[in-house]
């Protein structure tokens, strides 16, 4: 089994030819909504630790979400990229958009043809408060609870995590539904379960500080806790090979 893993909404960065569409509102550029504080880094990191391919995106989701299907036109532009004509929203796609999804789906692809069950994890990040409500959870596992393996992995996963750091508080399928519209779920269209598990990790902001000491265990323990998903080399030896791993 191969693990790769993306970072769809990595960065803020706005290309010069869009700065305009920020003008006396740049300071939206440094929060949430233009990208994911810290999923960027830990991305990173994991995927050094893990030795897979990683995919950062490289521009922000104010402009193109990459994280969103190409028919999810609510979504794809925001309410500031939605007032482009026509040619700038195409040059988003042309330059940015497509690209990126298309070297990851090939990546994906290429391995499948292989026959290498794919395992994809995508990383992001979550605030803290959203609309004056506080979010009880330091990680969300998204999943789609139809797919057995992506089920199976969670609550590995899950049970690991919690062992190895009991103050933290994981959650699967929040803050978001795993199946709602995202780059896993898009993917999960075009392979069969068999094949292919895409699983989003959502990680609190306030996790991510640097005042919060568990975040460098964070990181040694999601490693471990993949590296043992990926010894199953067919996804249909999870259940039996987890079982054991989750009482570790």
């Amino acid at each position: 089994m191969k693990c790769i893993i993306s970072c769809e909404h990595a960065s803020n960065k706005v290309p010069s030819c869009f700065t305009h569409v920020f003008k006396g509102k740049e300071e939206v550029l440094s929060s949430h909504q233009a990208y994911d504080h810290g999923a960027a880094d830990l991305a990173g990191r994991l995927a050094k630790h893990l030795k897979s391919p990683i995919y950062p995106g490289s521009i922000s989701r104010l402009l193109i979400d990459l994280n969103r299907s190409p028919s999810n036109r609510k979504s794809l532009y925001s309410a500031y990229s939605r007032k482009l004509e026509k040619n700038d929203r195409k040059l988003l796609w042309e330059q940015y958009y497509h690209p990126y999804r298309e070297k990851v789906e090939r990546t994906i692809s290429e391995l499948i043809d292989k026959s290498e069950p794919v395992l994809h994890i995508s990383i992001h990040s979550f605030t803290s408060v959203k609309n004056g409500k506080l979010r009880k959870a330091d990680i969300g596992l998204l999943y789609d609870p139809a797919r057995k393996c992506e089920k199976d992995m969670c609550a590995f996963l899950g049970r690991f995590l919690q062992n190895q750091i009991e103050s933290l508080h994981v959650r699967k399928n929040y803050p978001y539904l795993g199946k709602t519209d995202g780059f896993t779920s898009f993917l999960r269209k075009r392979y069969t379960a068999k094949l292919y598990a895409g699983i989003e990790i959502e990680i609190n902001q306030a996790l991510l500080s640097k005042k919060d000491i568990r975040e460098k265990k964070l990181e040694d323990v999601l490693t471990k806790g993949i590296i043992t998903i990926l010894q199953s080399k067919y996804f249909h030896q999870l259940e039996n090979n987890l079982s054991v791993g989750g009482g570790s």
